[in-house]
């Protein structure tokens, strides 16, 4: 089995495992650190192409929701040639895949898509535009407290001290215009015209206790879409690749199953 970091014209990639691909985008709350429980969890069934997103990791900015998306589209393409790849999104992640499979359509063969959706209430976006605010006039730490807690609520918080110390970790590390740029992104972000023109299925999923992305907007999500699947994790916030690998590991699988094997049309009826 393969296991390379590398870079997918330009951006930084961690690329393991055998099988058909999955591409693999983190949250703005986190960095592709938060994608590593399923590597064991999948990677004797698939490769899989953890990238860190434009302006994470070791990743060049790209300026706005289109170029970001066009920089992701570009290391698909060099990180799975020949393929049509499963893109997967957490959070930010999620998005940035709806918006990557909307400007390049025949990029991949479906979307699975954790803590999403197609645009925010008008109180999401206050949320990006105070974070933002606060995060440019005294730095990310002034709001990691924040920000954890979107990513874990305090009950579950206190069940993993580690991994909040990872996470806080990893996001107080985050460029700050790079997150006040995606935070302006996400604050004025709307997909649902152009979803309900998608071209490939959506599995759109949910932590019950998402806070940051609740549920009802994976929902809206799959209804959107032409073939939209939505489904609900119990006792999960918005990372699930963090607080529910396993659960995760088999819906993906199930997901991957049904795109690779799209139900048979059933045959009109001979004239009588």
């Amino acid at each position: 089995m393969l296991t390379a970091n590398t870079s997918a014209a330009g951006l930084s990639a961690h690329i393991t495992g055998t099988g058909p691909s999955i591409v693999f985008l983190h949250s703005l709350l986190s960095d592709r650190g938060s994608l590593e429980p399923m590597v064991p969890l999948l990677s004797d069934r698939f490769r899989l192409v953890l990238l860190d997103l434009p302006g994470f990791g070791g990743s060049p900015r790209a300026g706005g929701l289109d170029g970001q998306a066009d920089a992701v589209a570009a290391a698909v393409a060099a990180a799975c040639p020949g393929e049509m790849p499963i893109l997967f999104g957490n959070g930010y992640g999620s998005f940035l895949a709806l918006a990557t499979a909307l400007r390049h359509p025949q990029l991949s063969s479906g979307l699975f898509l954790a803590g999403c959706g197609a645009g925010f209430t008008e109180e999401g976006r206050g949320a990006f535009r105070f974070m933002a605010a606060k995060a440019g006039k005294d730095g990310l730490e002034a709001i990691a407290e924040t920000a954890m807690l979107r990513l874990f609520p305090a009950a579950m918080a206190a069940r993993v001290p580690q991994t909040l110390a990872e996470r806080r970790a990893a996001f107080v590390a985050t460029n700050p215009e790079v997150f006040g740029e995606a935070c302006g992104i996400l604050a004025t972000l709307d997909l649902k015209d152009a979803a309900r023109h998608l071209a490939v299925p959506v599995f759109a999923c949910a932590g019950t206790l998402d806070a940051a992305t609740p549920p009802v907007m994976a929902r809206e999500l799959a209804d959107l879409v032409p073939n939209g699947t939505f489904h609900e994790i119990p006792d999960c916030a918005h990372v699930p690749t963090l607080q529910a690998p396993a659960e995760v590991a088999v819906l993906l699988t199930g997901f991957v199953s049904t795109v690779e094997a799209p139900p048979e049309p059933v045959a009109a009826a001979q004239a009588g």
